[in-house]
């Protein structure tokens, strides 16, 4: 699979850091594309987070237009906007493509591809809401970086795995994770 891989400036890159780790050792996927929103990497260093690399990412400037993911007849095969800020996600639910993560989703949502937003905010306001329901009709995934607590996870980075792994199936990758009465990490 190819996947695109875009980090915004809201709160929570370890997400965008676990999902990037799992589809780099995921052996069906063979090209990553990785964007970054202008505050991404702002918000990254502040809650000190560095992402992986690996020959298979490729990152891509949010300002080139011409990357391939902004076209359909490129095929990339799914997206996730991890995580996924509000700016974004009304941008997207409004049809307006002044950036290349931008541009990519609505390639992903015009293609009828698989796109998933992992957001980040709370509480929502009514605008918030109505954005999300508008890309959930046209097609889109959105999923709450809402950890899974009942999973008895036994540590921040376990517990955010409870999303990181879900998002990356959401994308149509199998992976192995804990289910309902399993403990993520045993002591």
């Amino acid at each position: 699979m190819k996947i695109i891989v875009a980090v915004t400036g809201a709160s929570g890159a370890i997400y965008a850091r676990q999902v990037l780790q799992t589809l780099i050792a995921h052996c069906d996927v063979e090209r990553i594309a990785l964007i970054f929103s202008r505050n991404a990497e702002d918000v990254m260093r502040a809650e000190g987070v560095a992402m992986p690399d690996d020959e298979r990412v490729e990152r891509l400037s949010n300002d080139d237009m011409w990357a391939s993911v902004a076209s359909g007849s490129a095929s990339w095969d799914a997206m996730i906007v991890v995580p996924a800020s509000m700016g974004v996600v009304g941008r997207v639910a409004n049809g307006i493509s002044q950036t290349l993560i931008e541009r990519a989703a609505d390639v992903m949502l015009k293609e009828r591809r698989r796109l998933l937003f992992v957001v980040r905010e709370s509480p929502y306001s009514l605008i918030h809401l109505r954005n999300m329901t508008t890309l959930t009709e046209a097609g889109a995934i959105i999923m709450p970086a809402s950890p899974s607590f009942y999973m008895q996870a036994a540590d921040i980075e376990s517990l955010c795995r409870t999303i990181s792994l879900r998002a990356v199936e959401m994308l149509g990758l199998r992976v192995e994770h804990a289910s309902w009465g399993e403990r993520t990490e045993r002591e």
